[in-house]
């Protein structure tokens, strides 16, 4: 029997196994260690959809010529996703209103949605949100769901589009004890505001360039580590703005995160990473 993974064959011995969800589990396994998963399949030439995975699962693997396996990337299935859910959006915004429900009622039964729910909780809230009438508006939710298809499709490119904000709202973070003395709260908040925005972006795409990028993992600096004290040193920041010690909030703003932030961002600036298809 040939086993073929994308087109390539697969060198699997096949030992134990007796029935094609034997086979499977231990191919999805082998394939969510290298950070893909199961997207597809077809045995002897026929697809199979989610309506006969029961059936097909069962199927013993005697008399079987060939399973072929589709693997994609969670970026992949991200995108995919994503898409899916522009397509939702767009049409639920022009439907009347009975045709909507039913919209959000497919949307909401969909693979696709319980994948952004595990994995883009903040995209999916927001989504279920606007089909309630609640929440974000379209343009707003629109622009969420194309920042995130950028950031998959060409991280490298998104990165580099961010050298001014990063730049910006570090030397903002230098004014937060002026601003704070000053009387301008509103502008503080919104700086603590925008500099943890831009910081969850930045992570997002450190993690998408980290592992697409040819130069591996070792040209990268330990995000975990950065990330737990980079978050151990805004809380201490929060708590100084809420008890409105300007002299702490300026040595953690000044020469803590404003530093790590540029830091961070200089060091992610490798020169390929492969963009994602559409």
């Amino acid at each position: 029997m040939d086993i073929r993974i994308n087109g390539n064959m697969a060198d699997i011995t096949i030992e134990s196994e007796e029935t094609i969800g034997e086979l499977l589990s231990g191919i999805e396994t082998w394939l969510a260690g290298a950070g893909f998963r199961l997207s597809g399949l077809e045995v002897d030439g026929e697809s199979v959809d989610i309506g006969t995975v029961p059936a097909v699962f069962s199927r013993n693997l005697q008399g079987i010529r060939r399973i072929d396996v589709k693997a994609s990337s969670k970026p992949e299935l991200l995108l995919e996703a994503l898409y899916y859910a522009r397509e939702y959006l767009k049409a639920f915004s022009e439907a009347p209103r009975e045709e909507g429900r039913r919209i959000a009622d497919n949307w909401d039964n969909s693979a696709a949605a319980r994948f952004l729910s595990a994995e883009l909780p903040l995209v999916s809230r927001e989504l279920a949100g606007f089909f309630r009438g609640e929440g974000a508006g379209f343009q707003q939710l629109y622009a969420l769901i194309e920042e995130r298809i950028r950031e998959l499709m060409d991280p490298r490119a998104e990165l580099a589009g961010m050298e001014k904000q990063v730049a910006a709202i570090a030397h903002r973070l230098e004014d937060l004890p002026l601003d704070i003395q000053t009387g301008k709260d509103g502008r503080a908040a919104e700086t603590i505001t925008l500099f943890s925005n831009i910081t969850e972006k930045l992570f997002r795409l450190f993690y998408q360039i980290r592992f697409r990028t040819p130069y591996g993992e070792a040209d990268f600096p330990p995000l975990d580590d950065f990330s737990e004290d980079f978050n151990l040193t805004l809380k201490e920041l929060l708590a100084a703005y809420e008890a409105k010690d300007v002299v702490l909030i300026g040595d953690l703003a000044e020469y803590e995160l404003a530093p790590r932030l540029q830091s961070i961002y200089s060091s992610m600036n490798v020169p390929e990473v492969t963009p994602l298809r559409k």
